[in-house]
């Protein structure tokens, strides 16, 4: 199955030694595997943090889900043709899943940490949380979210 672990010793070349490492590490399973992965800024259920964009995700979530959109895809794309594609594809009822990418690829962007959920769960329980949340990110970077 697996080689025998040898001592250390047998490992050193020109007498460089090579530091013994326990039996039973598991680097995978280590906390500090996943340490390069920055936390989210606020929780997902901290909307009322910032009210005025909590009120609008609530009223409109296609407004914030294009500011957000349009920051993500770093101006590719403008905020009324995102926010509006998001109000077609919540018409569909796939809106969770188009606005799930996003949150993806911001997570991708800025190293965040996915969290106990996966992306496409988060915003398929609580799609205005989760809007609410990576607006509240991005404004946390020091982004102009006005600029969609």
């Amino acid at each position: 199955m697996y080689p025998p672990t040898q001592p250390a010793q047998a490992y050193q070349q020109e007498g460089v030694p090579v530091p013994a490492l326990p039996v039973n590490s598991y680097v995978m399973n280590s906390p500090s595997f996943h340490s390069h992965l920055s936390q989210w800024s606020t929780g997902l259920c901290h909307c009322l943090d910032d009210p005025g964009n909590c009120m609008i995700t609530c009223l409109c979530p296609c407004i914030t889900f294009g500011q957000t959109a349009e920051i993500v895809d770093k101006g590719s794309c403008s905020c009324v043709s995102s926010g509006l594609a998001y109000l077609l594809f919540c018409s569909l009822g796939l809106g969770c899943l188009y606005s799930c990418f996003y949150r993806s690829k911001m997570r991708s962007q800025y190293d965040l940490n996915e969290g106990p959920l996966p992306d496409c769960l988060v915003h398929f329980c609580c799609e205005p949380c989760a809007l609410c949340q990576e607006y509240r990110e991005l404004k946390s970077r020091g982004l102009d979210m006005g600029i969609g």
